[in-house]
């Protein structure tokens, strides 16, 4: 399945006037491109089996915290064809993301 932009338009649902800076927990989903089933499989009884590049996610997820050391993790889950997550800001301080600052 290739990624029409006629056919999937999606809305921001970021909200024009709160502050991503503040502290709090926000929900995230990171999904594979096309929607490919890279990650796993969910087994007959319902079990996520990760392969090789599910893990790979998994280990990756798990060390953003040192990557971004104001940056915590909650609970999160890794489906075939994507990532939900809890991410908690600690600090309304300056964290470098690539090139950028975000405050």
């Amino acid at each position: 399945m290739n990624y029409d932009s006629a056919q999937h338009q999606r809305r921001s649902i970021r909200l024009d006037e709160f502050d991503y800076s503040s502290p709090g927990a926000y929900f995230v989903t990171i999904l594979v491109r096309d929607r490919q089933c890279l990650l796993g499989e969910v087994t007959p009884d319902g079990v996520m089996c990760l392969n090789e590049l599910g893990q790979a996610m998994r280990t990756e997820w798990q060390a953003l915290p040192r990557r971004f050391a104001h940056l915590g993790l909650d609970q999160f889950v890794i489906m075939p064809n994507h990532l939900h997550g809890l991410i908690v800001p600690q600090a309304a301080d300056i964290c470098d993301i690539g090139d950028r600052h975000v405050r």
